[in-house]
């Protein structure tokens, strides 16, 4: 293999590598039927909520936020997520009601006669987006 051949190898492998070490968030967001439909808002002034706001409010919709472990995206990307879609479907806040780390999928790892089951874990986020009634 020519040097030139096997540097590109080299590069396209590290490159595959950096990938695969990213922290990964999908994002599913579903508005509600028959909810009111709003502008989008600024996602810089969507507040993130670990209780429902005794303010007047009304629901719009979910976020469902599903994100790896290894390795963990920070808080503060987790968050920003969810203040960009909240933003798109009008929101003025998102209310966290859930958000755990599951098994979100197994492996089976060795010969058939010794097998192991490998648990992967995930993190689940799911958000409801509210508009403050002015």
């Amino acid at each position: 293999m020519s040097s030139y051949r096997h540097a590109r190898v080299l590069l396209l492998g590290a490159a595959a590598l950096a990938l695969a070490a990213c922290a990964n968030i999908d994002v599913k967001t579903t508005e509600y039927v028959g909810a009111p439909h709003a502008a989008p808002t600024q996602a810089s002034n969507v507040e993130i909520l670990r209780t429902e706001p005794t303010k007047p409010h009304v629901r719009l919709g979910e976020i469902v936020v599903s994100a790896s472990t290894e390795p963990a995206p920070s808080a503060t990307e987790i968050e920003q997520k969810l203040r960009v879609e909240a933003a798109k479907i009008g929101g003025d806040a998102v209310v966290v009601v859930y958000d755990r780390i599951q098994p979100v999928a197994a492996y089976v790892n060795g010969p058939l006669w010794n097998r192991d089951i490998e648990a992967v874990e995930g993190r689940k986020l799911q958000g409801v987006v509210i508009r403050y009634t002015r």
